[in-house]
């Protein structure tokens, strides 16, 4: 499906774009994209420097792929509710049911909603024992095991990986060309290099491509096209594609009790009830929004009060020395959703 490329629309954004190319320079970013959608047009297409700092890189262009960190879980969610709508199992079926040592008083409580909305308390410590944290439902913590525990629960109960899944019912079906799991020990001439520090505690390499880790690459304009399908609610090219109870569950508040002050989730997706400080959504940004933040730097925010998709892609790991992420993060989704209110008043 190709959206139709409103350029007249495109200088609507241009704060947008000044705020993208401010924020790379702050991160010392070799290059990036923004792309935004509102209202089934492509209204900003944007590409920008090289995929790399080397001698003779190459431009930044429409088929780079950027290392998406955890917006790859936009994916692991929709895996999740597909599991969900066809019965693999269920929103608060616990854990222990699913693993191999069940009597880990760790997983005591916790479900497969609390692994979906970061509240089920459970942390790894000295690399290989399992904790908890707090009482399941009762805090909000973002903490890695949640999503180790959930692929191997959907791959235990489907009988397929989730880069399986999500290859036979959303790349296959939608035409994406540039959405993938890569091994990262070989070159790729289309990848955006991850410029990094050499110590940074959080980066490691694998060459696994089943979904599980944290290798996937995607175009800024297919990221902005994925984002798309759940503000349209599986619909594409007049047909919907998947069912939109998936989607729908997969991007309301999921929270086990969303009255506490603390940040809101869907299936992975963080998403704007109230104004709070904590909040990497931006205060003016509407609720019902919904986002999803990677360590890359790359964002996917999804406004469907103004029918608004935007990405911004980046090729840098981590903060450099004195840039404020949540700042920024919140800065920008107020931004484009300020911008995004132009085109009704024209």
């Amino acid at each position: 499906m190709i959206l139709k490329n409103e350029k007249n629309y495109s200088s609507l954004f241009k704060d947008v774009h000044t705020h993208v190319m401010e924020s790379a320079e702050k991160l010392g970013a070799s290059g990036g994209a923004l792309i935004i959608i509102q209202n089934d047009n492509l209204v900003t297409e944007l590409y920008f420097g090289k995929q790399s700092n080397v001698i003779d890189a190459r431009d930044v262009q429409e088929d780079t792929q950027f290392h998406i960190a955890s917006v790859r879980k936009a994916y692991i969610g929709f895996v999740a509710a597909y599991a969900i709508y066809n019965g693999y199992f269920s929103l608060d079926d616990l854990v222990q049911q699913f693993i191999e040592d069940p009597h880990l008083s760790a997983y005591e409580g916790v479900t497969i909603r609390h692994l979906l909305t970061h509240t089920h308390g459970l942390n790894m410590i000295d690399g290989s024992k399992l904790v908890s944290e707090f009482k399941p439902g009762e805090a909000w913590a973002y903490r890695g095991p949640s999503i180790d525990l959930l692929t191997m629960i959907i791959q235990k109960t489907t009988g397929q990986s989730i880069a399986e899944i999500i290859k036979l019912h959303v790349i296959e079906p939608l035409g994406f060309q540039s959405t993938e799991w890569i091994k990262m020990s070989k070159q790729h001439t289309k990848i955006a290099n991850v410029i990094r520090d050499a110590d940074n505690p959080f980066w490691s390499e694998t060459d696994v491509v089943d979904g599980s880790g944290m290798n996937m690459y995607v175009s800024a304009k297919e990221l902005a096209l994925w984002g798309y399908i759940h503000l349209t609610e599986g619909k594409w090219g007049g047909k919907q594609m998947i069912p939109r109870e998936i989607l729908q569950m997969a991007t309301s508040i999921q929270t086990p009790n969303p009255t506490l002050p603390i940040q809101k989730n869907g299936f992975l997706w963080f998403v704007k009830d109230t104004n709070n400080s904590f909040n990497q959504i931006g205060d003016t940004v509407p609720n019902g929004s919904y986002q999803l933040l990677g360590y890359t730097n790359v964002a996917l925010l999804v406004i469907p009060e103004e029918n608004v998709v935007a990405v911004r892609m980046f090729n840098r790991y981590g903060s450099s020395k004195g840039y404020d992420y949540l700042s920024d993060i919140r800065s920008f989704g107020d931004t484009v959703y300020t911008c995004s209110l132009k085109p009704t008043m024209l």
